[in-house]
């Protein structure tokens, strides 16, 4: 009986050294391949993650800081429209955010108080044609400081607001309302794959006088190739382009 026993004891002996040996050779590669699994699997999440705290923390630092410095413009702005007609000061819209949420959408009022109701007489001198969107040179329901803030994109700074709350963003595609929605394709809903924002590559190409497929091609293609950098360089170029005040009106 011993013989059988001794074998044993000598089987089990090698075993112990036959896995010692394999965890020498690939233990500690195997923890070092599953941490490289780990970084990859995690760094773009990482990425998409702090990209996303950059573009906010630039949100935040530069609406606050425009909120403060254009304070007393804004009372000015308030003035003027409250002299024009004694109508409101803003004027609110429901528009269409990010995946389809809706939020509130302020604006510098610049047309009349029935602006609205005059619309359907006005579609058929859309420049725009028949599409999603509505256009038009020379709308006779902009007021004369309405033609002002227009030109120079100051009815749209309120929006700050916006940018502040988190609704929207200082660079995106430009928030549409729901009944633009409802006309959407499948390719054109891509839009409101981002958070909405106060510029972007449209806006500072030329504006309203880009036609509407052109201007989901361009927001698709910021969508695509967002990043900081990116973001400042439309901010920068939103400058010349307010001044220059081209496909405002």
């Amino acid at each position: 009986m011993s013989a059988p026993a001794t074998s044993r004891s000598s089987d089990d002996a090698h075993r112990v050294l036959l896995v010692q040996e394999l965890y020498r050779r690939y233990g500690r590669g195997g923890t070092s391949l599953r941490f490289r699994f780990w970084v990859k699997k995690y760094a773009w999440t990482l990425t998409v993650g702090g990209a996303k705290l950059l573009k906010r923390a630039l949100d935040i630092v530069v609406s606050l800081a425009m909120l403060i410095a254009l304070s007393p413009l804004f009372a000015v702005v308030a003035l003027c429209i409250k002299l024009t007609d004694g109508g409101p000061v803003i004027f609110r819209q429901v528009r269409v955010g990010q995946w389809g949420r809706e939020f509130p959408f302020p604006k510098f009022r610049s047309m009349c108080t029935n602006a609205e109701k005059l619309k359907d007489a006005l579609l058929a001198q859309s420049h725009h044609g028949s599409g999603v969107t509505f256009k038009m040179k020379r709308d006779p329901r902009v007021t004369w400081i309405g033609r002002i803030i227009r030109k120079l994109s100051v009815d749209e700074l309120p929006q700050l607001w916006c940018v502040l709350k988190g609704d929207m963003s200082l660079v995106g595609p430009r928030p549409p309302v729901p009944r633009e929605v409802a006309l959407y394709t499948l390719a054109d809903r891509r839009r409101l794959d981002a958070i909405p924002g106060l510029t972007c590559i449209w806006q500072v190409s030329g504006r309203g006088d880009i036609p509407f497929p052109q201007q989901v091609q361009l927001d698709v293609d910021y969508i695509e190739s967002q990043s900081f950098w990116l973001d400042i360089k439309l901010l920068l170029a939103t400058v010349p382009a307010v001044l220059l005040g081209k496909g405002a009106y």
